[in-house]
């Protein structure tokens, strides 16, 4: 919750890369990441009770169109990693920030972002405003 009482639209996990993360380099295998964003967003999206099976009972399906990710910095076994997960856009698309930061120094490892649209699922079209049910979530004022 922020100061005015309303959810903030940001949420953080803590992991911790396992064994079968790690490739060659012993490091973590570079497609993990994507993992570690799609563990932080479904948290996020939990918190508003807006996650895939809300999204699926409210008819809409949220495929992801659009990933970016860049690399800093390695994570490692056995690293205690913060991952953080920050809606940004709502209007007609659902984008998501993400970091990955070093719990012990703090330092950010990785950032990127996520874009989702609504795919009304009776219909299959794409939604090129976003959905009422997703300001009504997020206690955020519709556009219209």
């Amino acid at each position: 919750m922020s100061e005015t009482g309303r959810k903030t639209l940001e949420h953080s996990i803590e992991i911790t890369p396992a064994f079968h993360d790690i490739d060659l380099m012993e490091i973590v295998w570079h497609g993990h990441y994507v993992k570690y964003f799609e563990l932080a967003r479904s948290a996020l999206l939990q918190s508003f009770d807006y996650d895939y099976p809300g999204m699926r009972a409210s008819g809409y399906a949220w495929p992801i169109i659009d990933l970016n990710i860049r690399y800093s910095r390695p994570a490692s076994f056995g690293q205690k990693l913060r991952v953080s997960a920050k809606i940004v856009e709502w209007e007609n698309r659902l984008k998501i920030s993400y970091r990955i930061h070093d719990i012990a120094s703090g330092d950010l490892l990785t950032k990127g972002h996520t874009v989702q649209v609504a795919v009304n699922m009776q219909t299959r079209e794409m939604c090129y405003v976003s959905p009422d049910v997703l300001f009504e979530k997020l206690d955020l004022p519709m556009p219209h």
